[in-house]
């Protein structure tokens, strides 16, 4: 079903719920991995995945078709993560880097995190990357998205996102180089 037919089945209140789960099902799988890229954690990306649809739920009635509806759930999900990461830090009076260590920790540990050691090297250089810089990393490389959608979903200019791209896959590329 297209994005389109959900929009208009869930403005009818009849089918609001049925338009909603095909939302749901639909979406939650990339918004899952969205998240999970960001925070490591399988616990916390499910917490944040379901604030994200709760979100989405209460507002989508007032959503004005200004963007693509997986951008405007790519928005709602960034911003949780970043904000859960922001407030891991601030609770427990940490630093950036005993966050990153913290979630470097629980990258080796888990089961679900599969591949070799170049993959695991990888994720553990995206954990040394700032949350922007991180998420535009994964929208791009990962989620394949092109740079105006990039800018929808994070309210950045496509000129700033090219930058922020650039450096952190200099930064990669430097841990990379360091870790070998």
């Amino acid at each position: 079903m297209s994005d389109e037919e959900l929009l208009a089945l869930f403005q009818n209140p009849e089918t609001r719920r049925n338009a909603f789960n095909q939302l749901v099902r639909k979406y939650q799988q990339k918004v899952y991995w969205l998240v999970r890229k960001m925070v490591v954690d399988h616990d916390d990306s499910n917490d944040i995945t379901q604030d994200v649809f709760i979100k989405a739920w209460t507002a989508l009635e007032n959503f004005r078709g200004d963007s693509k509806l997986y951008t405007w759930l790519y928005r709602i999900a960034s911003n949780e993560a970043i904000n859960f990461l922001n407030k891991k830090r601030k609770r427990f009076f940490v630093s950036i880097y005993d966050v990153e260590s913290e979630l470097s920790e629980k990258l080796e540990a888990d089961p679900l995190v599969s591949g070799d050691a170049i993959q695991l090297k990888l994720q553990k250089a995206l954990l040394k990357l700032p949350e922007k810089q991180r998420l535009v990393f994964n929208l791009k490389y990962f989620e394949e998205l092109p740079y105006d959608e990039i800018s929808e979903i994070t309210g950045t200019s496509v000129g700033a996102l090219k930058a922020s791209y650039h450096w952190a896959v200099k930064k990669i590329e430097d841990f990379l180089n360091e870790t070998d």
